[in-house]
């Protein structure tokens, strides 16, 4: 099993770590403590070593921050978290903080007449460090960049990641690194800039055509790079990453280097150089400056390429959810018979997804750990189930099951929440809501130039019309064999990335109620060309790339429109032409009458 199921959150460690802390900070000087998710690559996934966070509150989601004062220790967390945060922190040691509807800076501000809070300059980026400054201006306290004073009371704390690192060849690439860096390096010639600074992970292994195995589930690989404005680049890696076959794959423009050599490297930088002031580490920022170089800021060179998939990637990306797809058909087909039955947990459900991905002997790895809640547990958006949390999946309840895969062409992120029993009216209600979300965006169609922003509405409609929403975005990128959450492509009422051709998504609005249950409804999608219509108007539209069909015992089909029973019959005989091929005889029956029309 690529899953385990042991608690990695334990709220009764807290309080003691909390108080160890505070006396450090005391020692130094130091009225407070930052203390973000990410690491100093600033990527959303980080290794065991970075998961500071965590260790010290107990909380282990994929977002949020903790600021650490001498009365209160808040946590900060989106409105993904607001459940599972309780049942993770110690509350009469943490506070959690509903982010972003409450800020930082005015928060510090009410809780902290003065002092010095201290920050890790390699663990926040510029352009975060800058908004907190702002927003302190005319208070008695102050930001000073410190060594991490979580690191300095973590006796265990573990050693950094270093798997091994692998070619990803230029037939599911689509395009060579040295061609990649030759674009790229293009651009910082036109805009006079000497060099490019990368940091983010996947930014890496998208411009080497590598990956790696530095993070659970994601294959990226932690590292630094300088793109050089005559296309080389120097990459700085643990050599101990690099086999010999890896290091065949790479082309003399890419000097390899030490990580740890990568600080004097940026002090000896001259002339202007690009930093990504919402990614990069605000230490890069000061390094740059110490030796004397320019800082200009603007966008990782890599991320808008990288996220506009060539015809190779999407194609690949294709294969692999037809690949997925057939087992989702498997794994359903044994739950419509095992789930009535009883005797289910929702460990077995997930052992028995990862089962059927396993067979197809093309699973490289997960993509996340699956999200599997039956009844009140759905309500939980990020809900991992544990020994400790497992729970049966009850008669007349619905059971969420949010997972995805890692293939060598591709990466997948699908949800369906499937009824066991008659789970009642209300959640079939729901149900057929979200349901109409998912449908609106899929049949969206749009000028050029639009945004997430734009469109994150069309999701939610059917539900604000019942006084009912969902508080996550309705959508985020996803790479090809790389990160399952891929920036900065998304659709969200904050994203103001236009869409562009080759972008991949996914769209997945969804309703929870606490204690009761959870709904969520997700597909990938890639923005296409729109075919021509009327007046010729230049469009974009999203092809899907996920089949699988939805429970039709929670469709109320008569709350559908013409329009939408025709898009949810025509993608159910799409799921059935695609996929029955692929299926063994009983789960081709199965599906067979789950794609039938309404």
């Amino acid at each position: 099993m690529f899953q385990s199921f042991e608690s990695t959150s334990d709220p009764s460690a807290g309080p003691g770590r909390l108080a160890r802390l505070r006396d450090h900070l005391r020692a130094e000087g130091l009225a407070g403590f930052l203390v973000p998710r990410a690491d100093v690559h600033q990527g959303e996934y980080v290794a065991a070593r970075d998961e500071r966070l965590q260790w010290l509150t107990g909380f282990t989601g994929s977002a949020g921050f903790a600021i650490l004062l001498p009365d209160v220790a808040g946590v900060f967390i989106d409105g993904r978290y607001r459940v599972q945060v309780k049942h993770q922190v110690d509350l009469s040691a943490f506070t959690p903080v509903p982010w972003p509807e409450v800020k930082p800076g005015p928060w510090i501000a009410e809780h902290l007449a003065e002092g010095v809070l201290g920050f890790d300059p390699w663990l926040h980026s510029a352009d975060e460090i800058a908004r907190l400054t702002a927003a302190l201006e005319g208070h008695a306290v102050t930001l000073r960049p410190v060594a991490n004073a979580v690191d300095a009371i973590w006796p265990d704390q573990p050693a950094p990641p270093m798997g091994a690192a692998f070619a990803h060849p230029v037939s599911l690439a689509g395009e060579s690194s040295t061609a990649k860096r030759d674009r790229l390096s293009a651009t910082l010639r036109r805009d006079g800039q000497s060099a490019a600074i990368i940091t983010l992970p996947d930014s890496l292994c998208w411009l080497l055509n590598l990956r790696g195995a530095d993070v659970p589930r994601n294959p990226i690989l932690h590292g630094f790079a300088i793109l050089r404005d005559d296309g080389t680049v120097d990459a700085f890696i643990a050599p101990a990453k690099l086999g010999e076959a890896a290091r065949r794959a790479l082309d003399a423009g890419i000097r390899l280097h030490p990580v740890e050599d990568f600080a004097a490297a940026l002090k000896s930088l001259s002339g202007k150089v690009r930093v990504d002031r919402a990614t990069a580490p605000l230490a890069v920022q000061h390094l740059i400056e110490e030796g004397g170089a320019t800082v200009a800021w603007g966008d990782d060179p890599c991320r808008l390429p990288k996220a506009a998939k060539n015809e190779a990637e999407v194609q690949g990306m294709r294969e692999a959810h037809l690949r997925d797809g057939a087992a989702m058909a498997e794994f359903l087909c044994w739950l419509s018979e095992a789930a009535p039955k009883g005797g289910l947990t929702e460990i077995d459900v997930v052992t028995a997804l990862e089962g059927h991905r396993r067979a197809t002997n093309h699973l490289h790895d997960i993509s996340f750990d699956t999200i599997c809640g039956a009844g009140p547990n759905g309500a939980i958006m990020h809900y991992r189930v544990t020994q400790e949390t497992n729970r049966p999946v009850g008669l007349n309840e619905l059971l969420l099951v949010d997972s995805g895969a890692q293939y060598a062409d591709g990466t997948t992120d699908i949800t369906r929440t499937m009824a066991v029993g008659d789970p009642g009216d209300e959640a079939r209600d729901c149900y057929t809501r979200v349901l109409q979300g998912l449908i609106a965006i899929s049949r969206a169609r749009f000028p050029r130039g639009i945004a997430g922003r734009d469109l994150d509405a069309l999701a939610r409609f059917p539900l604000w019309v019942a006084g009912q929403d969902f508080d996550h975005g309705t959508g985020h990128g996803v790479g090809a064999f790389l990160s399952v959450h891929e920036g900065p492509q998304r659709i969200s009422r904050i994203s103001e990335v236009p869409l562009e051709p080759g972008m991949i998504l996914s769209n997945e609005p969804g309703y929870y109620r606490e204690g009761a249950f959870g709904i969520r409804l997700e597909n990938l999608i890639v923005v296409q060309v729109a075919p021509e219509l009327g007046d010729k108007r230049d469009q974009l539209c999203f092809e899907t790339l996920t089949f699988t069909p939805f429970d039709r015992s929670l469709i109320r089909a008569d709350r559908l429109s013409p329009d939408e029973r025709a898009w949810l019959d025509a993608y159910h005989a799409e799921v059935l032409a695609r996929i029955g091929p692929r299926l063994s005889a009983p789960a081709l029956a199965w599906l067979q009458a789950a794609c039938a029309p309404l």
